[in-house]
């Protein structure tokens, strides 16, 4: 996956100029912040040139995770959405997405801690389109007051960031202040699933509908040291590469990510949680089930239609029954 050619090139018009040592060693040290989900009040992104960083190394893959995410939801039967909400929203990110995927969104409001991110997203935004767009600075703990609900409300990469009290009473206000649909992303690793799971007891627990990635709403059946998250192959510019010190043309970006509606959706199927393993002849596909568990399901040439149906199916698609 790409960012969007308007995106890129407004990406590549903000890093002209920028000295190629100055950002590896933001880009490295922001990379450090990430992993070790630093928590000292200053946030990931807190000046100029780590924003820069971010939008070298970070963007195209939290976009690419976003956008996977919301293609997802829309595959369900839940309303277009006319409104945005999107809370930690670094540069526009989710906003781009939502765009990509619902042409037809009005408004928006994106709320960013970081001013320094946030005159980065108000730049890159100027690219963006005829959308309605208002940016608030607010810190997310400061409870939102003043915020309206909104159709589509998004919080992508920002549980990392937050003490479980703060991330609790956050997911709580932010249900609140959604009409339609709420959509969390996070890392795909094992404590960015295990802060999913929390999130998605307190919503069920809150009357949500959880629409994807789950296709029920019981208990998940995973058990560590496995844990649930999906994947997204990312294709690097030569920026992209000479920043991080990479040498392929791509990255996977493991993320994990949880949809809850106010409306149900109708869920058919089983939801594809590793890559399909394909041999001659035979598709294997370890799914979670409406069951509620977790199995491997088998495909052969003998199946037909269900047979060509297993191959074109990717990581995180829903297999039908």
């Amino acid at each position: 996956m790409e960012l969007p050619p308007k995106l890129r090139q407004a990406v590549d018009r903000m890093l002209e100029g920028t000295p190629l040592a100055e950002l590896q060693r933001a880009a490295s040290l922001l990379s450090q912040r990430y992993r070790s989900e630093t928590r000292d009040g200053r946030l990931h992104v807190s000046d100029a040139l780590a924003a820069k960083a971010y939008l070298a190394t970070r963007l195209p893959a939290t976009y690419a995770a976003v956008r996977r995410a919301m293609s997802h939801v829309a595959a369900l039967s839940v309303e277009m959405p006319k409104s945005l909400l999107d809370i930690g929203c670094g540069p526009g990110t989710a906003l781009w997405a939502a765009l990509d995927e619902w042409p037809e969104l009005e408004d928006a409001v994106l709320v960013e801690a970081s001013a320094a991110m946030q005159r980065v997203g108000e730049h890159l935004a100027r690219h963006i389109g005829p959308a309605r767009l208002s940016w608030r600075g607010a810190a997310v703990e400061d409870g939102l007051p003043g915020t309206e609900p909104a159709d589509l409300v998004t919080l992508c990469y920002v549980l990392d960031e937050l003490a479980p009290p703060a991330a609790e009473a956050l997911i709580g206000r932010l249900w609140a202040l959604t009409k339609g649909t709420l959509l969390i992303v996070e890392p795909g690793t094992p404590a960015g699933w295990r802060r999913i799971l929390n999130a998605r007891r307190q919503l069920i627990d809150s009357g949500a509908r959880i629409i994807a990635p789950c296709v029920h709403e019981r208990t998940c059946p995973i058990a560590e040291p496995d844990w649930c998250h999906f994947s997204r192959r990312v294709a690097r510019s030569r920026l992209h590469r000479l920043t991080k010190g990479g040498e392929v043309p791509w990255e996977d970006e493991k993320f994990i990510y949880l949809a809850a509606s106010r409306a149900a959706a109708s869920i058919r199927g089983n939801r594809v949680l590793a890559p399909p393993k394909v041999a001659s002849g035979i598709v294997r596909l370890k799914v979670c089930n409406p069951g509620g568990k977790v199995e491997e399901r088998l495909a052969t040439r003998r199946d037909g239609a269900a047979f060509k149906a297993a191959k074109r199916l990717e990581w995180g698609d829903i297999a039908e029954e």
